[in-house]
């Protein structure tokens, strides 16, 4: 193993990661007024954190599409519905998680 590279990447890292957090505060001194801004400003990380974890969700259930990828979206669906119905995180992750296996037995036992 190189230590050399790996110091390297993890500095580039870190200044990659830095330098859009520190910029904004070192740039910009006073309060933003404008409305749409603020409002952009607010949903970004949740949309971020939507793009980065969609495909994941729908990829991460079983090496076979054929089963996983439905089982998947069975799982997003009730999440997504007790979610809106304002149901608590342990409700919604337990829920889903067995609404996955729930579907992929049932798939697997059609022989699919």
């Amino acid at each position: 193993m190189n230590y050399g590279m790996v110091l390297a990447a993890t500095a580039v890292m870190a200044l990659v990661t830095y330098l859009p957090r520190m910029l904004p505060m070192a740039v910009i001194k006073r309060k933003i007024q404008n409305r749409f801004i603020r409002s952009f400003l607010t949903y970004v990380p949740y949309a971020v954190l939507s793009a980065m974890t969609f495909p994941a969700i729908l990829y991460s259930t079983s090496d076979n599409l054929a089963v996983g990828v439905p089982s998947a979206a069975a799982g997003l669906l009730v999440a997504l519905v007790l979610a809106y119905h304002n149901r608590g995180l342990l409700t919604v992750a337990l829920a889903s998680s067995a609404a996955v296996f729930i579907v992929q037995q049932a798939l697997l036992w059609l022989g699919w």
